[in-house]
Order: C-alpha cells, then structure tokens, then sequence
C-alpha cells in the first residue's frame, strides 16, 4: 500500500488556501494548514491545523517539522482594490508578505521539501500594456521591462523571482501561477478587503428592487474573473506537471465592471441604478492570456462567468440575510 502523501498548505485560512485543503482531502493527502485564522466560513477539514504567524522563522520551522511532499505557500497580506490600491498599507503589504515568502522558500529549502507553490498575482504585469479597457496586454512574456501598478504587484513580482533563484541555485522544484481576479463562495464579501464580484454582489442582494448602487470609476474599466473550482485544478495541473512557470491561471472571458452588475442585478432578478463615484481602480484593463497555459497544461478552464457568479450571488445573499437577521 503506498504512503500517504502529506502537503501544506500555507494561507490555509484563507479563501483559496481553504478551497484547497478541501480538494487535497479528497484526493486523499494528508494536509496540514497554517495560518493566521481558521477559515471564516466553515470549518476546517486539515489533518492539523497550526495557528502560527509565517513571518515568524520559528513558526516555519515548527510547521515543517515533518517531510513534506508538496507546499502551498498562498499566504500573503491582501485584499480587493479598496485595500490595495488606497496606498495605505504599502509598508505592511510589501514588508509581511516578502517576509513570509523569504522566510518559507529557506525553510523549505533546509527542510527538503519535495516541491512548493507560489501563488503570485496578475497584478505584477506592468501597468503600461493595461492603459486600454479593450486591449490589455498580460502574456506571460510581457512582464518586464516591470512596472506593477502596485506595491502588493512589485511584493510579488520579488518573490517570482525568489522562488526562481532558489530553482537555480538549489536545484528546489517548484511552481509559480499568477492568479487573475478568483472568485467563489466562502471568500471575503465585506469589510474593504472583498473584491469587485464579491462587492457587487453584496451591494445587489442588499439593495431593494429599483434601487441604486455606487459603483467606483466609470465602470468601463475591464477585468476577467476565475471561479475558485477552476483555479484549484489549473494549480493542480501545474503541480502534476513539469513545468516551473509562471503562468497566467485566469478566465479569458474579459467583461467591464458595469456589465458585472448588469450580470449580478440579472441573477438577483433586480432593476438597479448605477451611481459611479471616486474610488481606488487600478489598471483600465486586464485580462488573461492563456495561450501558456493551453501549451503546457494542455488545459483551460471552461466555466463561464455566468455560472460562477450565480453560485457566488446565492451565497453571498445568504451571508447579508443572516446578517440582518
């Protein structure tokens, strides 16, 4: 009988760090998650779950006091563009999640760990080709000369090339994806870290019928959007596979913030208003680029925005209900 295979998963609090630990049990790996806080929305289905700061070496080292065949390292400070693209927490974003990067390839490395997971960002892409809502640039190649849009973009734009010089220098195999906008049920949907699908849903399904609802920027701006099931079987396929990346794992199907709401206010079966206000926005456009992806994966995801937002509406309406219970 073969011997279980363990994995951990770094980030396992959060939305796509919970989403996984789900998929890895039911493939039958023994998991532990790390983190700073169990998943908010249900509880969590790791073997072990250590509660413990990753920017901490200690707590590193105390985690990976067993091999390890795979490690998910998706930890990181984050949040929509209300809490990216304010300035505001620059410091802390680049400072927390460099150190937990830095700290988690070195202890992997001493550690052996057999493969590791980066989860970077769409957001490293300069912000020069992402100047026209219709016709964004984000290829894979495309990411120098760099220029991200901003600090958490640059954080993570430094820690690609962590990971790589780590490949180089140390023959450690790993995997690095650049996720673009994933979205589902059991993510953030309030308090100023949500992102734009998660947001617009909680302002439809709390908005009455004929109502109106704020949206920041013209809405013309442009962005692809992954649903959460998608992304965890691109990050799979990249793990099974043998290449190192990076490689884009979003949707292709490219819409405008307004014809997200649009979308939305049709789910919720509601007639709604659009009053855009000032807001932070980041890049005019961006969309996936998946040619990599289809070459080495032999893969893209299918599902269409459509289909993840309705299953996202209901649970996020859910949420607002229980809420104003």
């Amino acid at each position: 009988m073969a011997t279980q295979k363990a994995v951990l998963v770094c980030g396992a609090g959060g939305f796509i760090g919970s989403h996984l630990v789900k998929l890895l049990k039911r493939e039958n790996y023994w998991v532990r998650g790390v983190d700073l806080k169990y998943p908010e929305f249900s509880p969590t289905v790791a073997d072990d779950f250590v509660i413990g700061d990753l920017r901490d070496q200690i707590v590193c080292k105390n985690v990976t006091d067993r091999p390890f065949d795979e490690v998910y390292q998706l930890a990181a400070d984050m949040g929509g563009a209300g809490y990216i693209f304010t300035g505001n927490h620059d410091a802390d974003v680049m400072h927390n999640s460099g150190t937990i990067n830095l700290n988690m390839v070195e202890r992997c490395r001493t550690a052996k760990v057999k493969k590791i997971f980066y989860s970077s960002s769409a957001c490293m892409y300069p912000a020069y080709n992402q100047e026209d809502p219709n016709n964004p640039k984000c290829s894979e190649d495309s990411a120098y000369p760099a220029a991200p849009d901003s600090e958490y973009g640059w954080e993570k734009l430094f820690s690609e090339r962590l990971y790589l010089a780590y490949n180089r220098n140390y023959g450690m195999e790993i995997c690095i994806a650049r996720f673009h906008n994933i979205f589902g049920p059991e993510g953030t949907w309030t308090g100023g870290r949500e992102k734009a699908p998660a947001a617009i849903c909680r302002k439809v399904s709390e908005s009455p019928d004929g109502g109106e609802i704020e949206i920041w920027g013209d809405g013309k701006q442009t962005r692809s959007f992954l649903y959460i099931d998608e992304c965890l079987e691109g990050v799979r396929r990249l793990m099974k596979s043998d290449f190192l990346g990076p490689v884009n794992i979003g949707s292709e199907e490219m819409v405008t913030i307004n014809k997200l709401v649009e979308m939305t206010t049709e789910i919720a079966g509601k007639k709604l208003r659009i009053k855009h206000i000032i807001g932070p926005l980041g890049v005019r456009g961006r969309n996936s680029d998946n040619r990599l992806m289809r070459e080495k994966l032999d893969w893209e995801p299918t599902m269409k925005l459509h289909d993840g937002l309705l299953k996202t509406y209901k649970w996020i309406e859910e949420q607002v209900k229980s809420m104003h219970k």
